[in-house]
């Protein structure tokens, strides 16, 4: 899941830089995708299915794995003082049954911290995503966005990313219904 407000052209502020994640990264990287989950989906949910979605996905341990996984990359932006955001590509799309792209890649989490939307983080973090899913030879970048998240989709849209399917995303017990976009590379 993937929020953000940015305009592709939009260019970082000046102390920030955008570094791959070190295995030391872990606990900052599991702390902000759980502030970030948090601020922006904390209301849809029962706690318990929060909780456990967040032990899941948001464990240092669980984060610190997907580090090692050379199957993942992991983008962050920080700005000196801590993580600003980060976003995360899977290089094979748990999605390709839903496309025709021979070579999906997905943009599986793009987060900023809470308070730092808006400042051209997302935009700088999915133009990476998208650099190095055409440097890898990905013919289709593949993401999921709750379906009731208008901002989110008007985000991705400006990249080009259109509506390719309906999907499940599961929090705990809790179905969200979500739209799986693509963008042709």
């Amino acid at each position: 899941r993937a929020r953000a407000r940015c305009s592709p052209e939009r260019a970082l502020p000046p102390a920030m830089i955008l570094r791959d994640a070190r295995p030391d990264d872990a606990p900052a990287l599991a702390a902000l995708g759980r502030d970030s989950f948090r601020a922006a989906f904390e209301h849809l949910y029962d706690p318990a299915d929060l909780q456990s979605f967040l032990q899941s996905v948001y464990d240092d341990e669980a984060v610190a794995r997907e580090i090692a996984d050379s199957r993942l990359l992991h983008r962050l932006a920080d700005d000196g003082t801590g993580l600003a955001g980060f976003c995360k590509i899977a290089l094979d799309s748990g999605f390709r049954d839903h496309s025709d792209a021979e070579r999906p890649i997905a943009l599986s989490q793009l987060y900023t911290a809470p308070g730092r939307t808006g400042q051209g983080i997302g935009a700088s973090l999915t133009a990476w995503a998208l650099a190095e899913a055409r440097l890898r030879g990905a013919d289709a970048v593949q993401l999921s966005v709750w379906a009731e998240n208008v901002r989110a989709q008007a985000f991705y849209a400006r990249f080009g990313f259109t509506k390719i399917a309906d999907i499940d995303f599961w929090v705990g017990n809790h179905r969200d219904d979500e739209f799986l976009l693509e963008l042709r590379l």
